[in-house]
C-alpha cells in the first residue's frame, strides 16, 4: 500500500469525495489497510471497498472507528462524516439480481465421507426437520446447530447431510467455512461478501457494511429454497449477522459451542461412538478380516480411543499404512496415559492440535480449571473447583463449568449438577497441567481437593451416627440434611475413596481415622463390601501408625464386620475380632471390649453356634452396663435373643426381643436419623423370624414390610435386600408362590448391586427350592448352578455344607 507522506495544503484542496479523503489520510498515518483494520476493528475488505468508491456512505460509527487510528482532528472527523452523508444520500439504489434457481446458485460441497458410521440417527433428524421445512410445516426453527467435543464428526454430519438432502433445497446449497477455531476466523462480513459472489451478485454491487450484505442477502433468499452451511462456528456473535436464510431455508451450524445464545434453534449433539459402531468404523478402514483376527485388541482399541471418530480415523490410517504391523502393537502404546496423544498422530491428522483450538479459546480461569480437573479421579461438581482453584464459592465455580461444558471440553454427567470428562480429554488435560503449571501449584491444589473431599467426606458420615450419641454435624455447602450428605457419598464415592487413599500416602493419619469412624454407621446403609473393606483397613493401619489402642480395636471391629457380613470370611473374621477385644482391653475401653464381643458372637451365631455366642453375648451385656452403655447393650441383648431363638428358646427369645424393640421405637430427643430407622428394622428382621417360628406368620410379614419401608425410605440397598429376603420366605411359606418369588428375585438384584455373596447364595438356594415346588426344574437347575460358584469364593463351614448340598440337589 502507497504511505507516502501528503502535505497540509494537499488535504485543503483534495477533492472531497470519501474514497480519496480516506486513502489520502490513511497514507498521512503511514497505516497499510491491514494496519487501519487491526487499529478500527473494520475489516480490510471494508476499508478496501470504501477506497475503491464501491462504499460511497458508510455509516457514522464505522467513520467514527477509523478515526482515532488515522489520528483525525475533531474537524477533519466532522468533514468525513459529513462527506459520508452526502455519499449516503446521493447513493444509487443497488437493483437486486432476479431470482434465480437451480445451477445459478452454485456452491462445490466438501466430498461424502464413504465410511460415515453410527450417525444415521443424527441425520434422520436432520433431514425430518428439512422435510418439515420443506412441506411448509414449520413458521419457525429453520436453524439447527450441532454440537459436540471436538473430533466427533461435526462436519462429516453435516456434509453427509447436506448431499443427502439436495432435492430438498432446489435453489441451492452454501458451504462456509467459518474457521471459528482458528487463530483467525472468517470475519462475517467477508462471508456474506461470498454468500452474495455465489448468488451472482456482482462484486461492484456488494455494499461495503455488514448489515447491507445481510440485507441484501436476505432479500435474495427471501424465496428461494437454499441450504446453508455454517461450518466450525466460533461463537453466537460470528454466527448472528449470517442466520440470513429465509423461511424456505436451512441453515445448519455445526460448533464446538453449544451457541446457546441463538434463539428459536433446533438442537443435535454428537457424542462419541457406541462400542459396535466404533468398530465397524474400525473396520471400515483397516479391513474387516484383520479386525476379526484380532477381536479383543480391536475392542480395547476403540476404548482407547475413547469412541471418539477422529481418534477411530487417526488410529485407523496409521493401521492401514502398516498393513502387516498387529493391531496389539498400537493398543500397546496406547495404553500408556503419557503416548497416548502422540500416538493418535497421523501425518496432518493431530489429535492433540484439535483439542488445543479449541482449549486456546478459553478465558485463562477456565483454562485452569480444565486442566486442574485432571486431578479429579472420576465426574465432579463445583465443589470441587472451589478446591482447586480457590473460587469463592460454587456460584462462581458454575461459570468455569458451565464454560467449559459450552465448548464441548466437558460432557454432562447422568448425575444432576456433575461433569465429567472424555477419557482423551482427561490425558489432553493432564499434559496442560504438567506442561503449563509449577509442580509447587499442582501440588497445592491437590491438596486442597484432598483436604476438601475428606473433610466433607467425614462430615456427612457424621450425619449417620445414631441420634443418642449426641452429634451435631455441621452442614457444608455440599449437603444440609441426612439425604444431601447420603447422596454427596454416594455421588462422590470414587473421589473421596481416592482423596482418604492420598491422605494416608501423606499419612495424614488423623483424617484418616476421623473419615473411618465417620463411615461405620453408614456403612449399613450404601456403599459395597470393597469400599468399605478399603476404609477400614486404611483405618486400621493409621491407628497403628500413631499407636492408638482404642482407634485400633474400633477398626479390627469394624473389618470383621465387613469380612463376615459383606464379604463372608468367617476365619479372618475372628481373628480380628480377638485381635480387636485384646487392643481395647490394653485401651480400657468397655464400649469397644462390647462391641468385639458382639461382632466376635455374630460370627458364632453365623456359623451355627448359639450356645458360644450366648456367653460372648451375656460377656457383652455386662461390659456395655458396666460402661453406661444403652445403645451397645440393647444391640447385644438383639443378638442374645437372636442365640435363643437358635437354642429353640422362642418365648424367652420373643420376650428379649419386645424390650429391644420398644427402645428402638421410641423417639428420641429431636428428630430421628437414618441409623435410628435402620437399627429398629434390622431388630424387626430378627423379631419376625423368631415369630414366624412361633407360628405368627402373618405378623411377621407386616414386621418385615415395616422394615422393608423405612429401609427404603432412607435407602439402605443392604436393609431392602434382607428384607425382601426374609419377606421372601415368609411368603413362600403362607403359600404365596408368585409374591414370594418376585420379592426373592428383587432381594437377589441388590444383593449382587453390593456385592455379598452369602446372601446370593441364601436366595438362589430358596429360589432353586421354590423353582422345584413350581415343577420347574430347569430354573432350578439354573439357580444352583449360578449359586455354586459364589460357594466357593465363601471359607465358611456353612458354605462348604451348602456346597455340597448344591452338588448333590443338582446331580
Amino acid at each position: 500500500m502507497d504511505n507516502s507522506g501528503m502535505s497540509d495544503a494537499a488535504f485543503e484542496h483534495a477533492p472531497a469525495s470519501f474514497n480519496t479523503l480516506l486513502r489520502r489520510y490513511r497514507a498521512r498515518a503511514k497505516l497499510t489497510q491491514e494496519e487501519l483494520a487491526e487499529g478500527s476493528g473494520v475489516s480490510v475488505r471494508a476499508i478496501s471497498d470504501m477506497e475503491r468508491g464501491i462504499a460511497k456512505g458508510p455509516q457514522r460509527r464505522t467513520v467514527e472507528a477509523l478515526a482515532s487510528p488515522l489520528e483525525l482532528t475533531d474537524a477533519e472527523l466532522a468533514h468525513l462524516q459529513e462527506v459520508a452523508k452526502q455519499g449516503r444520500a446521493h447513493a444509487v439504489p443497488i437493483a437486486l439480481p432476479a431470482p434465480v434457481h437451480g445451477p445459478a446458485v452454485m456452491s462445490v460441497l466438501p466430498p461424502d465421507v464413504d465410511d460415515l458410521v453410527g450417525r444415521e440417527n443424527d441425520v434422520d433428524a436432520l433431514r425430518a426437520l428439512a422435510e418439515e421445512l420443506a412441506g411448509g410445516h414449520r413458521r419457525s426453527g429453520h436453524i439447527a446447530v450441532l454440537s459436540g467435543p471436538p473430533g466427533t464428526g461435526k462436519t462429516s454430519v453435516s456434509v453427509r447431510t447436506a448431499h443427502e438432502l439436495a432435492e430438498l433445497f432446489p435453489d441451492g446449497q452454501l458451504f462456509l467455512k467459518l474457521r471459528g477455531m482458528s487463530p483467525e476466523p472468517s470475519e462475517p462480513a467477508d462471508v456474506l461478501h461470498l454468500v452474495l459472489r455465489s448468488l451472482g451478485v456482482d462484486a461492484v454491487q456488494i455494499p461495503a457494511e455488514m448489515e447491507h450484505r445481510a440485507s441484501m442477502c436476505r432479500s435474495l433468499l427471501r424465496k428461494r429454497a437454499t441450504l446453508i452451511v455454517l461450518d466450525d462456528a466460533a461463537d453466537e456473535a460470528q454466527v448472528r449477522p449470517l442466520l440470513v436464510g429465509g423461511p424456505q431455508c436451512l441453515t445448519l451450524i455445526t460448533s464446538r459451542q453449544m451457541l446457546v445464545g441463538i434463539e428459536g434453534a433446533s438442537r443435535f449433539s454428537l457424542d462419541v461412538l457406541g462400542r459396535d459402531d466404533a468398530v465397524a468404523l474400525l473396520s471400515a478402514i483397516v479391513g474387516a478380516e484383520r479386525v476379526s483376527r484380532e477381536c479383543g485388541a480391536s475392542v480395547e482399541l476403540v476404548e482407547l480411543c475413547g469412541r471418539l471418530p477422529l481418534a477411530l480415523r487417526i488410529a485407523g490410517n496409521r493401521l492401514a499404512s502398516r498393513p502387516s504391523r498387529p493391531l496389539s502393537r498400537l493398543v500397546d502404546q496406547l495404553r500408556d496415559h503419557g503416548r497416548r496423544l502422540t500416538a493418535l498422530t497421523a501425518g496432518d491428522l493431530n489429535l492433540r492440535r484439535v483439542f488445543e483450538l479449541s482449549y486456546r479459546q478459553l478465558s485463562p480461569t477456565a483454562a485452569m480449571v480444565f486442566r486442574r480437573l485432571a486431578l479429579v479421579p472420576a465426574d465432579f461438581s463445583a465443589g470441587a473447583v472451589v478446591a482447586l482453584v480457590e473460587a469463592p464459592d460454587e456460584d462462581e465455580a458454575d461459570l468455569f463449568l458451565e464454560e467449559l461444558a459450552d465448548a464441548s471440553l466437558l460432557q454432562l454427567s447422568p448425575e444432576e449438577g456433575r461433569y465429567q470428562f472424555h477419557d482423551l480429554l482427561r490425558v489432553f488435560a493432564t499434559e496442560r497441567l504438567a506442561q503449563e503449571e509449577a509442580p509447587e501449584a499442582v501440588r497445592a491444589a491437590e491438596d486442597r481437593l484432598v483436604n476438601w473431599l475428606v473433610t466433607t467426606a467425614t462430615a456427612a458420615g457424621r450425619y449417620f451416627k445414631p441420634s443418642c450419641e449426641g452429634v451435631s454435624p455441621t452442614a457444608t455447602s455440599s449437603f444440609a440434611d441426612h439425604a444431601g450428605a447420603g447422596r454427596w457419598l454416594e455421588v462422590e464415592t470414587e473421589n473421596w475413596l481416592a482423596a482418604l487413599k492420598g491422605a494416608a500416602a501423606r499419612a495424614e493419619h488423623q483424617q484418616v481415622l476421623d473419615l473411618a469412624e465417620a463411615m461405620h454407621w453408614f456403612s449399613e446403609i450404601g456403599g459395597t463390601a470393597t469400599i468399605w473393606h478399603e476404609v477400614f483397613d486404611l483405618g486400621l493401619r493409621s491407628a497403628l501408625a500413631i499407636d492408638s489402642k482404642r482407634d485400633e480395636a474400633a477398626q479390627r471391629n469394624y473389618l470383621s464386620w465387613v469380612l463376615f457380613t459383606l464379604l463372608g470370611r468367617p476365619n479372618d473374621a475372628v481373628r480380628l475380632t480377638q485381635q480387636a477385644r485384646q487392643a481395647a482391653v490394653d485401651a480400657g475401653d468397655l464400649r469397644e471390649q462390647g462391641w468385639a464381643k458382639t461382632y466376635m458372637a455374630n460370627i458364632e451365631l453365623g456359623m451355627g453356634h448359639p450356645t458360644t455366642a450366648r456367653t460372648m453375648l451375656d460377656e457383652a451385656v455386662m461390659l456395655f452396663s458396666e460402661a453406661e452403655y444403652p445403645l451397645g447393650l440393647h444391640i447385644a441383648r438383639t443378638m442374645r435373643a437372636t442365640s435363643w431363638h437358635s437354642e429353640g428358646r422362642l418365648l424367652d427369645a420373643a420376650e428379649e426381643f419386645d424390650v429391644c424393640v420398644n427402645y428402638f421405637r421410641r423417639s428420641p430427643d429431636g428428630p430421628r436419623i437414618p441409623v435410628d430407622d435402620t437399627n429398629y428394622s434390622y431388630l424387626l428382621l430378627r423379631s419376625a423370624k423368631n415369630l414366624a417360628a412361633l407360628g405368627s406368620l402373618d405378623v411377621a410379614l407386616r414386621q418385615c414390610e415395616e422394615a422393608l419401608e423405612l429401609f427404603r425410605a432412607h435407602g439402605s440397598v443392604m436393609g431392602q435386600a434382607r428384607a425382601l429376603h426374609a419377606c421372601g420366605k415368609f411368603l413362600r411359606e403362607k403359600g404365596n408362590q408368585p409374591d414370594a418369588r418376585a420379592r426373592l428375585t428383587d432381594a437377589l438384584a441388590l444383593f449382587e448391586r453390593v456385592a455379598q455373596p452369602l446372601p446370593q447364595v441364601e436366595t438362589l438356594c430358596e429360589l432353586a427350592s421354590l423353582s422345584d415346588e413350581l415343577g420347574d426344574p430347569v430354573a432350578a437347575r439354573g439357580e444352583r448352578e449360578r449359586a455354586l460358584p459364589l460357594c466357593d469364593m465363601l471359607d465358611s463351614e456353612e458354605a462348604v455344607k451348602m456346597r455340597e448340598k448344591l452338588r448333590s440337589t443338582g446331580s
